[in-house]
């Protein structure tokens, strides 16, 4: 399982989403990260997944923290 780091919330509210080593883009919802995630061979996750997945490192905050 890679590295998965969801960096706190800049000031538009999107979150830097990091796999292994390689940042994906910005998320603004759980959907994009299961997306970022289905993007680097995750296949069949998806926002539910993302939210209780305890493999995912949350920095400046949890999956339901959005807002700067």
């Amino acid at each position: 399982m890679p590295t998965v780091i969801v960096y706190p919330p800049d000031e538009d509210g999107g979150r830097r989403v990091r796999v292994g080593g390689v940042i994906l883009g910005r998320a603004f919802r759980l959907e994009d990260v299961a997306a970022f995630l289905q993007t680097a061979g995750l296949d069949g996750i998806d926002d539910l997944d993302v939210a209780a997945a305890g493999w995912i490192v949350w920095r400046g905050g949890g999956p339901d923290d959005w807002v700067h």
